[in-house]
């Protein structure tokens, strides 16, 4: 095999490759070999034909398609070895130039990464704000936590409240025909969560354990299924049973039974402490994307379509995931919004295009920053206090799987780049 190369416009390189003749007709041979049992020659086995005379039925080129899937796979990647200093983000364009028997020659254009021009990045200046912590913020998050060390006590001698835990069976219908999906039993239902239709919970309000009771609904005019919107409903409502959240009092009792702190005076100051901490993260963090917004917006890249479309596809399978903890899949979504994959595709281009940016400027400065060196030793006490006790079964680098080390470098070689960043740049501290 031969080849010459070619770089093209934006970021693009073109490879004309001409394959010898020895390795093309290997290729048909192969091609030969794997495929003939497909074909039924009279006078022959199934599988037992000769080449040439499958050939002299189906046509010389039978086998040429099948060759091209096993010669251009392995000559194109002889070449990717060779070009080692080229990186490609995509698959690449494949023309046949020419095509015969004892002659196979093609045009492979690829995307490669882009190039960055990288701006200023040190000498800015940036301000670091931290949020001051409220006394109403403290007594939130005492409520919160006290709220869940509660525990749900069965609802007796009274009606139904806001925020009871209810068992129901229901049934609904448009005018009088039960709808999909418009039926469930012992469907378990918090009053407040705001679920279900508009109205139907606060309907349940004040109704007693044993009731059944028809309730009156209208479905948005944007409901997700198209034939209910807008339309009123009847629900059937048969009540079970229902409990209600019972939460601690805040005193030293119950601040020694959900905390390590004896009076409530520690407790609170404990968690006050917490929230100016769970802050001051939150202003780093924030600094980190100011700096780096900064120096991606004053950067120069011009992004492929390509990388931006993948970006996407990575965002929708993370949006999957988060579907699955709510017990829904992709597909359920699509066909409750009426949407597809390239909606979401185009949803997220804007997006995506920022994230990809973001990434090549982010590689481009771990080239110019000279100071940064990441050590093993570094990588490893990462990763030690990352595993915490699990991490004491590794005594070197090279014991821990190679995914833990690959993303423990790229997060310690991320922080060197932010300690480079905030050094070298002007930072303001500020009470927000």
């Amino acid at each position: 095999m031969t080849y010459t190369k070619e770089l093209l416009e934006k970021d693009r390189v073109k490879f004309t490759v001409e394959v010898s003749t020895d390795e093309w007709k290997a290729a048909i041979d192969e091609a030969y070999n794997k495929n003939k049992s497909k074909y039924q020659i009279e006078g022959f086995r199934r599988g037992k034909a000769p080449r040439r005379v499958i050939e002299s039925v189906y046509g010389t080129g039978v086998f040429f398609e099948d060759a091209m899937d096993i010669i251009l796979p392995k000559t194109y990647g002889e070449i990717l070895q060779k070009e080692s200093e080229l990186f490609p983000v995509d698959s690449p364009e494949i023309d046949i130039d020419a095509i015969s028997d004892s002659t196979f020659k093609y045009t492979a254009t690829v995307q490669l990464k882009p190039t960055v021009k990288l701006g200023k990045y040190t000498g800015l200046q940036f301000v670091r704000k931290v949020k001051a912590v409220t006394d109403e913020e403290v007594e939130s998050s005492i409520k919160q936590n006290l709220e869940a060390a509660g525990s749900w006590e069965p609802v007796e001698g009274r009606p139904i409240a806001e925020g009871d835990k209810t068992v129901i069976d229901y049934s609904g219908s448009v005018d009088g025909v039960k709808f999909d999906g418009g039926t469930a039993e012992n469907q378990t239902l918090v009053i407040g969560s705001h679920n279900f239709i508009p109205g139907f919970e606060e309907q349940i309000v004040g109704m007693n354990i044993g009731d059944s009771k028809d309730i009156k609904v209208t479905f948005p005019e944007d409901y997700h299924e198209k034939t209910l919107a807008g339309k009123e409903a009847v629900f059937a409502i048969k009540l079970h049973s229902a409990t209600y959240k019972e939460v601690p009092a805040l005193d030293d009792e119950s601040v020694k039974s959900i905390s390590e702190f004896d009076t409530v005076d520690e407790y609170r100051k404990s968690i006050r402490e917490g929230l100016e901490k769970s802050n001051e993260e939150a202003a780093d963090q924030q600094l980190e994307n100011d700096l780096i917004d900064k120096i991606t917006d004053a950067s120069e890249v011009e992004v492929p379509e390509c990388m931006i479309e993948e970006e996407s596809k990575n965002k929708i399978e993370q949006f999957s995931y988060q579907l699955q903890y709510q017990g829904l899949n992709i597909n359920d979504y699509y066909k409750f919004t009426g949407s597809t994959e390239e909606d979401l595709i185009k949803r997220y281009h804007d997006s995506s295009a920022k994230t990809v940016k973001y990434q090549l400027v982010m590689e481009e400065l771990i080239k110019h920053i000279e100071a940064l060196n990441v050590t093993d030793e570094e990588v490893f006490d990462y990763l030690k206090e990352q595993f915490g006790a699990t991490g004491l079964k590794y005594e070197k680098l090279e014991d821990m799987p190679a995914d833990a080390v690959q993303y423990g470098r790229s997060v310690t070689t991320t922080k060197k780049v932010f300690d480079y960043l905030k050094a070298n740049n002007e930072i303001k501290q500020e009470k927000a």
